[in-house]
């Protein structure tokens, strides 16, 4: 299967000769290029690669803050003379990381590493429905972009156990980590898939498949104990919700 692909580089002579060497991989399609990070999120925002070949240092705007500005991430392989954030690159757990100029063996093994992760997600599949598509709802194999200061991370959203409420910012909690973005819980919840992110209270939401525990609680309401060890108090109000669908 064919994929699209946008290359985000701000040097020209760099887009061109990856466009060069993707000539042998009849199976990516260059459907667009981009000169900095403003360029690329709007192509990314009205052409919806598969993949992008992402430049990390950019005048402006990195190719990290690219990614903090997108709601559903393509894949990312970033290409960068720098080898200094390398480390970086590979803790955010992108795909691939290219140096410039870019070997043909490389990108033939970042390449395959695409190909893989495709049928993977094709095997697992989206229980999503066409309307919920329609609204942009992120499916819990989606990934996202967070950043919380000079460290970054994509994750699955089938990872993140719950979101809380701070300011105008939402902590998100995954693995033994607990950034924070610049969200509000109210934007996050239109965007989430609610047969698997329920709010909780006005402060949470928890992913329903991580709940380890359901106990009674003051005034009707219940206690869930996450995977983490976390304890989240469920409204009364959102309790009656809760047990509809869970069939309690």
């Amino acid at each position: 299967m064919t994929k699209r692909a946008i290359i985000i580089d701000d040097e020209r002579l760099a887009r061109s000769e990856l466009k060069k060497l993707l000539q042998d991989h009849p199976e990516i399609e260059v459907i667009a290029e981009a000169a900095n990070a403003n360029e690329g999120i709007e192509k990314i925002g009205n052409m919806a690669p598969d993949l992008i070949f992402l430049d990390i240092q950019m005048p402006g705007k990195t190719g990290f803050d690219l990614l903090t500005e997108l709601d559903r991430l393509p894949q990312v392989i970033f290409t960068t003379a720098y080898d200094e954030y390398a480390l970086k690159a590979f803790e955010v757990n992108a795909l691939d990381y290219l140096l410039k100029p870019v070997e043909p063996r490389r990108l033939a093994d970042a390449l395959h590493k695409l190909e893989y992760i495709t049928e993977e997600k094709e095997t697992i599949g989206t229980a999503l429905s066409p309307q919920a598509v329609n609204r942009g709802i992120l499916g819990e194999n989606d990934q996202v972009f967070v950043k919380d200061g000079e460290r970054c991370w994509f994750v699955k959203l089938n990872e993140i156990r719950l979101f809380e409420s701070v300011g105008n910012y939402a902590k998100v909690f995954f693995s033994t980590h607990k950034p924070l973005i610049l969200k509000s819980l109210n934007a996050l919840e239109e965007r989430l898939d609610e047969k698997v992110f329920f709010r909780a209270n006005r402060k949470h939401i928890v992913n329903l498949r991580m709940i380890e525990r359901v106990e009674p609680y003051f005034n009707g309401g219940l206690l869930l104990e996450i995977k983490g060890g976390e304890k989240i108090e469920v409204s009364r109000r959102q309790a009656v919700k809760f047990k509809e669908m869970m069939s309690l």
